[in-house]
C-alpha cells in the first residue's frame, strides 16, 4: 500500500528548511492506520520476536499495537529521567541534537529476539543507541521496522548488519 497520502508533509517545521513528516494524519484515518499496523504485524511474525521495544513517543504509537497484536511484551525506552526502576543508558544523537536514552535494566532477557520500531528512520541516532540498549542486556535484534524511512539521510548506513523493514520512503 502506498502510505505516503496519508502522510503530510509540513515545510520548514521545526526548523527552515526541514520537510517534517506529519503522521497524525495517516493515524487519523482507522483503516489506513490499521492496515499499517499489520504490515508491522506481518513483518514481526517472520522474525518470530518475542519482545517489541520502541523510543518514545512515535516509537510507541506502532511498537504497542504490534505487542498487542502479538500477545508479547513492549519495552520503552525514553530520555533520561523518565523511566522509574534501575536503568542502561546511552547517549546519542539527534537531527536537531544530542540526548540521553534508557531502557529498565529487567525490560530484556538474555537471548530474546527483539524487534526495534520507530516511526521514522532519519539519521539513524535514535535507532542505533536503542540497539546499544538492547545488546547490553543480551537482547538479539532481529528486525527494526519503520513506517518512513527518509532515504536522502542515509540512516541505515549507521545500522549496517540489521534487517531493516520500511513501509514508505522519501527519496
Amino acid at each position: 500500500m502506498d502510505y505516503k497520502p496519508y502522510i503530510t508533509v509540513i515545510d520548514n517545521y521545526p526548523v527552515d528548511g526541514v520537510k517534517f513528516k506529519d503522521i497524525t494524519t495517516l493515524m487519523q484515518d482507522g483503516q489506513v492506520y490499521k492496515r499499517a499496523i499489520d504490515d508491522l504485524v506481518d513483518y514481526a511474525k517472520e522474525k518470530e520476536v518475542d519482545l517489541i521495544v520502541g523510543p518514545e513517543a512515535r516509537g510507541f504509537i506502532f511498537g504497542c499495537p504490534v505487542a498487542y497484536a502479538l500477545e508479547i511484551g513492549f519495552a520503552p525506552v525514553r530520555k533520561e529521567g523518565k523511566l522509574p526502576r534501575e536503568v542502561v543508558k546511552t547517549d546519542y544523537g539527534l537531527e536537531y541534537g544530542k540526548d540521553v536514552l534508557t531502557l529498565h535494566k529487567d525490560a530484556i532477557q538474555p537471548g530474546q529476539k527483539v524487534l526495534v520500531t520507530d516511526d521514522l528512520l532519519a539519521t539513524g541516532g535514535t535507532i542505533e543507541a536503542t540497539i546499544k540498549l538492547v545488546e547490553s542486556l543480551g537482547g538479539i535484534v532481529v528486525g527494526i521496522a519503520f513506517l518512513i524511512e527518509l532515504a536522502y539521510l542515509n540512516g541505515r548506513s549507521k545500522l549496517d548488519g540489521y534487517d531493516i523493514f520500511v513501509l514508505t520512503t522519501y527519496e
